[in-house]
């Protein structure tokens, strides 16, 4: 996502990055042929002067948890208010590209709001992997239609240099919505497209026709296509190298369980995501830090010929 951002950046805006795994900042770093900068300063001074020195500020973290810890760090004392030469920058924008649950999500909000420290929009992203290193990601974000000129003038145009698609589901935290919603989606698919593929090798069907068939016909969706949990199917999906890197299954297991707690809350039945739950479970157990798809080595799925 970092270096589609800066490719498409002005040359002359200046993009901050940090990231705990230093090992993958050197790696950006390199990539995109910059020499490193330092805060000289440990993690607090770091968000703190992010936040201060620039105009738009995107995180994605892994939980709740984390996404509260940074804005708290970033929020007290409340950041000073600040002016930028261009129009519609009057403000700091804060979006955040978490998976989260909503309610978090407009705490969050709500707190960015009251310090005036500037606005915050909820813009989950789904693609994977693969999309954010593409540039083909789908954004889906949150925010109030009062703020017009923000969204048409600063939201859609930065999400666009990461993704293809970006799409205003409605006011703060329908962003995350969406994204529950999908993911309760692909949490269950991700196992039918397992079990579907498992039993047409049992029954004697070639792994690579039989997930032709199944992508040109009505089986088809992301799990099956672009990927798919046995080995030859599709090129690059996590299958290919022993299920290393992708969507891990711990973050599987945890956006299934938000959206089971958000589906609560609306009173929405969820019969089929119950099973699913249990099974995440057992695979997080077995197979912990693999892509979700291993949830087919779990099953015990018959290994191409």
């Amino acid at each position: 996502m970092a270096k589609n951002l800066r490719a498409k950046l002005p040359p002359n805006d200046t993009l901050y990055i940090y990231d705990k795994n230093k090992e993958a900042t050197s790696k950006f770093l390199q990539e995109v042929g910059i020499a490193a900068g330092s805060a000289g300063a440990g993690e607090r001074g770091m968000n703190i002067e992010i936040a201060l020195c620039a105009r738009d500020v995107a995180e994605n973290l892994p939980e709740p948890s984390h996404v509260k810890t940074v804005f708290h760090m970033m929020l007290h004392p409340p950041l000073p208010s600040i002016t930028f030469s261009e129009p519609n920058t009057n403000e700091r924008l804060f979006i955040d590209c978490s998976t989260i649950d909503p309610t978090s999500s407009r705490e969050i909000a709500n707190a960015v709001h009251s310090s005036a420290s500037g606005r915050f929009v909820d813009a989950p992203v789904s693609g994977g992997v693969m999309g954010a290193k593409a540039g083909t990601l789908t954004f889906m974000f949150g925010a109030h239609t009062k703020h017009g000129g923000l969204i048409k003038y600063r939201v859609r145009p930065l999400l666009e240099m990461m993704g293809t698609k970006v799409l205003h589901l409605g006011g703060q935290g329908a962003g995350l919505s969406a994204k529950l919603a999908n993911n309760y989606l692909l949490a269950i698919s991700n196992i039918a497209t397992a079990e579907a593929m498992n039993l047409g090798q049992r029954c004697g069907l070639d792994p690579k026709i039989l997930g032709e068939l199944i992508n040109g016909s009505s089986g088809r969706c992301w799990s099956s296509e672009v990927n798919n949990p046995v080995a030859g199917v599709t090129p690059g999906a996590p299958a290919e190298r022993e299920y290393e890197g992708g969507f891990g299954v711990g973050l599987m297991k945890k956006d299934l369980g938000l959206a089971m707690e958000e589906a609560e809350r609306v009173n929405a039945r969820t019969d089929l995501g119950e099973k699913a739950a249990q099974i995440y479970d057992a695979v997080n157990a077995a197979e912990p830090g693999k892509d979700f798809s291993v949830v087919y080595k779990w099953l015990g799925g018959a290994k191409a010929a």
